[in-house]
């Protein structure tokens, strides 16, 4: 199945699941993007380590929402082969360091940051979409949580080193970001 063919199929299960759509505003988070080398401009999506993550692949992001509560489907084309990768959403835009795009989003924030406590860093609490890709650096994920995004909260999607961690301490870890996209999360 083509690229366009599997996120035209993940987003109509995606609505389909939920019962509509939150607001009755279909796909306002869908992202359709480049990775590129970080610059001084504002960029839709970066890389920051190349042979991972290298210039010219593609990613899309779409999320719906519903009654009960969010799906993102996270698509991706061209990565590094066979490898897995941990991507989380966080709470600020990509920038030109890594760094930049902050934490990761919780529905219920941890009051300690960051946050390693698996009562708060886990895949109810946090969107994971840890994925691995296929012998053509092919891979995608999907998360369905009960809840919705605080307004002007979730703002990027962040590929990590490693599939996320769930042991106390090093629970939501994923190593070094890799790269980034900006996602305008409802």
């Amino acid at each position: 199945m083509s690229f366009a063919l599997s996120l035209l199929a993940a987003s109509t299960a995606a609505v389909t699941c939920l019962g509509g759509t939150h607001g009755g505003q279909a796909g306002a988070a869908d992202v359709n993007a480049v990775f590129a080398d970080p610059t001084g401009d504002v960029l839709r999506a970066v890389t920051f380590a190349a042979d991972a993550v290298p210039p010219g692949a593609r990613v899309a992001v779409v999320e719906r929402t519903g009654h009960h509560g969010t799906r993102i489907h996270l698509s991706l084309h061209g990565l590094q082969p066979g490898r897995t990768f941990g991507a989380h959403v966080h709470t600020q835009p990509c920038g030109t360091r890594p760094e930049d795009s902050g934490a990761h989003y919780q529905h219920v924030r941890d009051p300690e940051q960051p946050s390693t406590d698996p009562a708060y860093a886990n895949p109810r609490n946090e969107v994971w979409l840890d994925f691995t890709t296929d012998r053509r650096g092919d891979g995608a994920a999907s998360s369905s949580v009960a809840w919705h995004f605080r307004p002007g909260e979730a703002r990027s999607v962040v590929l990590h080193e490693h599939a996320t961690e769930t042991a106390p301490g090093r629970a939501g870890t994923a190593g070094a970001r890799l790269a980034c996209v900006n996602v305008p999360f409802e």
